[in-house]
C-alpha cells in the first residue's frame, strides 16, 4: 500500500487569495506545497463570471497584485477577460502550475490529533498537510432563493455567476432577480436583446458613474518605460480611497454629499418620476455596496424594460409572481442574488480537533469570527484568507489579501521558530477580545447605522464580513504573529523549543516582527505583468 502524500502546506483555491498565497509561500522559501482547485483552470469568481458585462468596480492598477504590476491594463477598470488573463499570467510568471491540482474539489478536512497535521479528502485523491490555508472566497458558491414554483418553470434558469452561453437571450422575455454589483452589468447588457426585460427589485442600490476609460498606448508605453509611474498611479488610487475610509466607519453623516451626486446622476437618465422614486433607496449610501455604472439607468428607462419594485416570492408555471401581487410572463429567468457569503460552504467540510465541522463551531458561537481574519480556535494550522471581517466597502480587496499574506508567512516562521512537529491553535479568549474591538468599533460604521439589510449581515444581523477601518490599520495588525494568542500544541512526548513536553496547549509569548509591506502592498520580489 502506497504511503499517503503529505506536503507543508495545501492552498484551497486559485482565485487571487490561492494564487497571492503561492506566490508568497515560494518567496517565504517553501516548495513543498499544493494548490487545490475543484475547477478546471484558475482565477477563482473570474473564472466563473464570465456574464455580459461582467468587470470589476475597482481601478485595474490597484485591482492587482502590488508584486505583479500591470503596466498594460486596456481600461481603467478591467473586464473579466482581462482580469482573468493576468490571474493566468501571474500563474505562468512566478511558476506556480506545477503546484496546482486541477479538478480536485475538496471533499473533506480533518485534523487529525494524533500527527497533527490536517488529512484531506479531495475529488483526486487524498493527501496530508502541516497547514491549510483556505483561499475559498466568498464569492465563489452562488445563493439561488428558495421560490415557491420554481422547480415548475418551463423556461430556462441560471445565476448570473453560472451563465449559460449557449441559450439565446435575443427576443425573450427575461427576468432579471436582484439589483446588485452583477445585475447593473447584466441589465445594460440584455437589454438591447431581449423582448421585454423585467427587474425585481427588492431593494434600490446607491448607483454613481462609471469614470471608466480605455488607457492610451502613450499611458501604457509610460508605464512600461517607467515602472515608478505605475507604483505612482496605483499609490494614488489607495490614498483617494483610504481617505474616504473615515466617513464610512466614523462619519455616515457626510455620505449625504455623495448621495446628491448619486442622484443627480440618476436623475439624468430617469425622468419619469414615478421610475425615479422606484429607484432612490430610502437607506444611507455606503450601508450597502456602492454600485458604479453609467449605463444601468439609461437601459432602465428604455420602453422594454420593466421595474418592479418588489421581491420576487412565487412561480407559477411562466408567471412570476411579486410580493406586491404584480406578474410577469417570462422565457427565462437571471438570479443575480449573490452568493454564500456569511455561511461559507467550505466551514461544512472542515472537522476540527473535537469533531465538529467550522460550521458547528461558528453557529455555536453565534457567527464567523477569527483572529485577525484568520485563525480559529479549535482549528490548529487552517488559515483563511477573506476571512471574517475583512472585507472592504471602499477598496481593493487585493490590498487586504495581502496584509493576510504577510500575516501567513509569519505564521511559517513561527513554526519553524518551535521546530520539530508543532501547531498553532488560536486562543478562545483572543479570540473573543478581537472579536469584541472589531465588532464595537463597527458600531459607529454606515454599515450598521446606515437603515438597510445588506448581505454583509449574517443571520443574526452581525456584520461579519467587513474590516471597519483602514487598509494601512489592517496591514499594521497582521504584520506579525503574537504567540500570545495561540496555544503551541506538540505531539505527545515531545520537547519542543519551549523546553515543554507533551500535547498540553502552551503559550511562548510574542513572536518577532515581520517584513512589512509598503503602502501598496507586500514587499519583496516585482514582475512585471503584462497580461
Amino acid at each position: 500500500m502506497a504511503e499517503q502524500e503529505h506536503v507543508r502546506v495545501a492552498v484551497i483555491g486559485s482565485g487571487f487569495g490561492g494564487l497571492g498565497a503561492a506566490v508568497r509561500l515560494r518567496r517565504e522559501g517553501v516548495t513543498d506545497f499544493v494548490v487545490l482547485e475543484r475547477a478546471g483552470g484558475v482565477g477563482g469568481t473570474w473564472r466563473d463570471n464570465t456574464y455580459p458585462g461582467c468587470a470589476c468596480d475597482v481601478p485595474s492598477h490597484l485591482y492587482s497584485f502590488s508584486f505583479a504590476p500591470n503596466p498594460d491594463w486596456p481600461r481603467t477598470f478591467s473586464g473579466q477577460e482581462h482580469i482573468r488573463a493576468y490571474l493566468e499570467h501571474v500563474t505562468d510568471v512566478f511558476g506556480l502550475r506545477p503546484h496546482i491540482r486541477l479538478d480536485s474539489e475538496v471533499k473533506r478536512m480533518a485534523w487529525n490529533t494524533e500527527r497533527l497535521c490536517w488529512d484531506i479528502e479531495t475529488s483526486s485523491g487524498s493527501l496530508s498537510a502541516d497547514v491549510v490555508v483556505s483561499a475559498t472566497g466568498p464569492l465563489s458558491d452562488p445563493r439561488i432563493p428558495d421560490v415557491p414554483g420554481l422547480d415548475t418553470f418551463p423556461g430556462k434558469v441560471f445565476h448570473s455567476a453560472r451563465w449559460d452561453h449557449d441559450y439565446d437571450l435575443r427576443g425573450k422575455r427575461v427576468a432579471m432577480v436582484g439589483t446588485g454589483a452583477s445585475a447593473i452589468q447584466i441589465v445594460p447588457a440584455v437589454q438591447p436583446l431581449a423582448e421585454k426585460l423585467t427587474l425585481f427589485q427588492r431593494t434600490p442600490p446607491w448607483v454613481l458613474p462609471r469614470m471608466d476609460r480605455a488607457i492610451s498606448p502613450a499611458e501604457r508605453a509610460l508605464h512600461r518605460a517607467l515602472p515608478l509611474t505605475t507604483l505612482a498611479r496605483r499609490g494614488l488610487l489607495w490614498g483617494i480611497r483610504e481617505a474616504q475610509v473615515q466617513a464610512f466607519t466614523k462619519r455616515p453623516g457626510q455620505l449625504g454629499l455623495v448621495e446628491q451626486v448619486a442622484k443627480r446622476h440618476m436623475g439624468r437618465s430617469i425622468k419619469d418620476p414615478g421610475l425615479r422614486a422606484k429607484l432612490t433607496p430610502d437607506y444611507r449610501i455606503g450601508c450597502k455596496r456602492i454600485l458604479l455604472s453609467s449605463e444601468y439607468y439609461p437601459a432602465l428607462a428604455r420602453p422594454n424594460v420593466d421595474v418592479v419594485a418588489s421581491g420576487l416570492s412565487e412561480v407559477r408555471g411562466s408567471t412570476l409572481v411579486a410580493a406586491d401581487g404584480s406578474e410577469a410572463e417570462v422565457d427565462a429567468i437571471v438570479f443575480g442574488t449573490g452568493f454564500h457569503v456569511t455561511d461559507m460552504p467550505i466551514a461544512e467540510r472542515v472537522v476540527g480537533a473535537d469533531g465538529r465541522t467550522l460550521a458547528e463551531a461558528w453557529a455555536d458561537g453565534g457567527g464567523m469570527e477569527a483572529l485577525r481574519g484568520a485563525s480559529v480556535p479549535g482549528f490548529p494550522n487552517w488559515m483563511t484568507v477573506i476571512g471574517p471581517n475583512t472585507g472592504l466597502g471602499n477598496s481593493s480587496m487585493i490590498l487586504m489579501i495581502e496584509s493576510q499574506l504577510n500575516y501567513l508567512a509569519d505564521y511559517l516562521r513561527q513554526l519553524n521558530v518551535l521546530g520539530g512537529r508543532a501547531a498553532l491553535d488560536a486562543r478562545p479568549g483572543a479570540v473573543r477580545a478581537w472579536s469584541h474591538r472589531v465588532h464595537e468599533r463597527m458600531k459607529r460604521t454606515v454599515w450598521k447605522t446606515g437603515g438597510c439589510d445588506s448581505w454583509y449581515l449574517d443571520a443574526n444581523g452581525r456584520n461579519t464580513t467587513i474590516w471597519p477601518g483602514t487598509t494601512t490599520e489592517f496591514r499594521r495588525v497582521t504584520r506579525r504573529v503574537d504567540l500570545g494568542e495561540y496555544h503551541v500544541l506538540r505531539l505527545p512526548g515531545k520537547q519542543g523549543a519551549t523546553g515543554q513536553a507533551g500535547s498540553a496547549p502552551i503559550a511562548t509569548g510574542q513572536a518577532g516582527p515581520s517584513p512589512t509591506a509598503s503602502a501598496q502592498g507586500s514587499a519583496g520580489t516585482t514582475a512585471e505583468v503584462t497580461a
